[in-house]
């Protein structure tokens, strides 16, 4: 073994050491040396072992985090038909609760040999986890594309819609029908999307309002995702007297919906409510709610083209794609109420 690793080192005109990370599949060897040490291994005529013989021709890996929010079935279904058109087959990982990990999901992935993965809303998005999950896989090299989970540093395409924007939408339009009081509703800080959509909130009443750091600390109240976490939010806020409430998925805005309808209050009479991602039943919820559309097409189509791009060796610009979500209007928000007694502000437990 010795002198066959000898002899593949000379004829790709690298080290053993190398030659023995690329036999082994490990990380640490660029992309161009990887394909040379292959290459000396065909010349010579030595068998390439299992795991780095071709990989799986047309098999995509697609991993989204739920199916319970009919956002990520949209996604997956443009991307999955976009994919066949591509010649591609794609292998659905959908996560659940006490279920199969992402990384678990990976690792069957890798052992189906496919070609690439894309990420829907990833741990990629949350800024606490760690992301040299991906850099293991870009190290491969596998291809992947991330949408919805922009990670700093990583080199790999990314597709987002833009939060900071459509923070900044949904205050102008609330502004615009006379709201002042305008409450946030979002899923934990530590998700890079979330941190957008308050960065826009929050520059956007700024600049609208004048309100203080404190009133925008008051008014924006972050839970879990889902539409128990937004009507447990919007309890929160109706109780400081906001008119309006912006939520970061349209299924807390359902959430937020029902809590006011419990305090007797009518929306969008006595409250405005605005989503944001505007599925495909949305416009027949009671009443039909306003909110930011993402641009789901567009995105997925994006995110394959990159990856399609990638597996073929033309290399997509490893940044980040920003698509405009659009403010649609629906009757799930009004006229701002003229209100009496409204509570006084205090800053947020």
């Amino acid at each position: 073994m010795r002198a066959r690793m000898a002899d593949i080192a000379k004829q790709a005109q690298v080290s053993e050491a190398t030659v023995s990370r690329v036999i082994n599949d490990r990380p640490g060897v660029s992309a161009e040396t990887r394909q040379a040490v292959l290459t000396a291994l065909d010349v010579l005529g030595y068998e390439r072992p299992e795991r780095l013989r071709k990989r799986s021709a047309g098999l995509v890996g697609l991993v989204v985090p739920e199916l319970d929010n009919p956002i990520f079935p949209a996604f997956a279904q443009v991307i999955e038909s976009t994919l066949a058109q591509h010649g591609y087959t794609p292998v659905l990982c959908t996560q659940s609760p006490g279920g199969v990990t992402e990384d678990e999901y990976v690792e069957m992935l890798l052992d189906r040999q496919v070609s690439g993965i894309v990420f829907i809303s990833s741990l990629s998005a949350d800024t606490t986890s760690d992301r040299s999950r991906y850099q293991r896989l870009l190290d491969r090299p596998l291809p992947i594309v991330l949408v919805n989970g922009y990670a700093a540093g990583l080199e790999a395409p990314f597709v987002s819609c833009d939060d900071r924007l459509a923070g900044d939408l949904a205050v102008t339009h609330l502004v615009a029908l006379g709201h002042r009081r305008i409450g946030l509703i979002s899923g934990p800080n530590r998700f890079i999307n979330t941190q957008r959509k308050l960065e826009g909130y929050r520059a956007a009443l700024r600049r609208e309002t004048g309100a203080s750091d404190a009133e925008l600390d008051d008014w924006t109240s972050l839970t879990l995702f889902g539409v128990e976490g937004g009507e447990v939010a919007a309890e929160r806020l109706l109780a400081r007297g906001v008119t309006g409430m912006i939520c970061a998925s349209d299924m807390m805005a359902l959430g937020a919906i029902r809590a006011a309808r419990r305090r007797g209050l009518r929306v969008p009479e006595d409250v405005s409510v605005i989503g944001f991602d505007d599925s495909a039943l949305i416009p027949f919820t009671d009443p039909p709610l306003t909110t930011l559309r993402q641009p789901v097409i567009s995105m997925a189509v994006a995110a394959v083209r990159s990856l399609v791009d990638e597996i073929n060796g033309h290399g997509a610009p490893h940044s980040e794609y920003l698509f405009h979500p659009e403010l649609v209007v629906r009757n799930s928000t009004a006229i701002a109420p003229v209100r009496t007694g409204v509570p006084v502000a205090t800053p947020a437990a």
